[in-house]
């Protein structure tokens, strides 16, 4: 058991959530311990008081009180992380749709964990070994799409590349752009979705709603692209900002017309009758950003993953059509 300790948040910890980031350097502090250390004030970030779901950013120092590092009682030591077998190996290497040399982009398929978490013990995180290739350290993750979002992930391949990502994420100049399909056909066709967003409910913060009097300012872009009579569409959307969930939150109570599939912001209205998956119909479709290396663009484009494919074949929509509803910035 160690003292006090002031640590510095590292370039690819940028975007990292405090307790995630608890759940890296201390394994064996459980949730229910951190909740209090963070509510009595002994953890501290930059001399404050923080939350659990508050992004780091690079150089940060956060306080780390006395037996974070003990084994929790009755429980093992360190945690030892899952062993990477040959099959996980070959699967993740089969998402990879770029790789050079700062960058690797996957096409992350709906239902994988990008981190571990209560109850997840199969995650990207935890399979990045296998991605290292050449390279003697292992790539960093620089930002994050929901479990059940499928779609583009970027991997920076060295520090320098990660802070330069994390510093262009932070900065908003990457354009990301997902495919979508709501439960209804939005009027106007398209435009723009201005609705302030809040976390609540439970302590991890992972249920969000709309408040307009404490919430943050989020903005969405959206287009139809094309429509199943009045009973779908396929929308474009593009994140102006980066909340937690904004795109699900968005449709669901910006347009009143659920992500298909997404029960837990769209109830009974996400779920669709007949032969339409119930999964979660949203897909990072592309990313465009300067590149890390600081020359030219790196743009990516992910296809879709095989139960949106199949609705899109249902609903006799074309995912190879050329869409680019945003040619130019907001």
């Amino acid at each position: 058991m160690t003292g006090v300790q002031t640590l510095k948040v590292t370039d690819d910890e940028a975007e990292l959530r405090l307790d995630r980031w608890f759940k890296r350097r201390f394994p064996d502090l459980g949730h229910g311990r951190l909740e209090k250390l963070l509510r009595t004030g002994q953890v501290r970030v930059d001399g404050k008081r923080a939350k659990a779901n508050l992004r780091l950013e690079p150089g940060q120092e956060i306080r780390v009180p006395p037996g974070a590092d003990a084994p929790r009682p009755g429980g093992p030591g360190k945690a030892t992380p899952p062993r990477l077998t040959a099959a996980d190996t070959e699967f993740v290497r089969a998402l990879v749709i770029h790789k050079d040399d700062e960058v690797i982009a996957l096409n992350k398929p709906a239902g994988l964990a990008v981190q571990g978490g209560s109850g997840t013990f199969r995650h990207l995180d935890g399979m990045l070994d296998a991605l290292k290739f050449e390279a003697s350290d292992r790539p960093r993750l620089v930002h994050r799409l929901d479990r059940d979002t499928s779609g583009v992930l970027l991997l920076a391949r060295t520090r320098k590349a990660a802070a330069r990502l994390a510093e262009t994420f932070r900065g908003k100049t990457a354009r990301k752009l997902y495919w979508a399909l709501v439960a209804g056909a939005p009027k106007p066709a398209r435009g723009q979705i201005d609705v302030p967003l809040a976390k609540e409910g439970d302590a991890f913060g992972e249920r969000v709603a709309r408040n307009d009097e404490a919430g943050q300012r989020a903005v969405t872009l959206y287009a139809t692209v094309d429509t199943a009579s009045h009973h779908a569409a396929w929308l474009v959307m593009w994140p102006l900002t980066g909340r937690t969930h904004q795109l699900r939150v968005h449709a669901a109570e910006g347009l009143g017309m659920p992500i298909v599939g997404d029960s837990k912001y769209g109830g009974k209205a996400a779920l669709m009758t007949g032969a339409v998956s119930r999964k979660l119909h949203l897909h990072a479709r592309s990313i465009e950003l300067p590149h890390p290396s600081g020359t030219g663009t790196l743009k990516v484009t992910a296809e879709l993953p095989d139960h949106m494919r199949e609705t899109w074949e249902l609903f006799d929509f074309d995912p190879k059509a050329k869409v680019d509803p945003f040619p130019e910035e907001p």
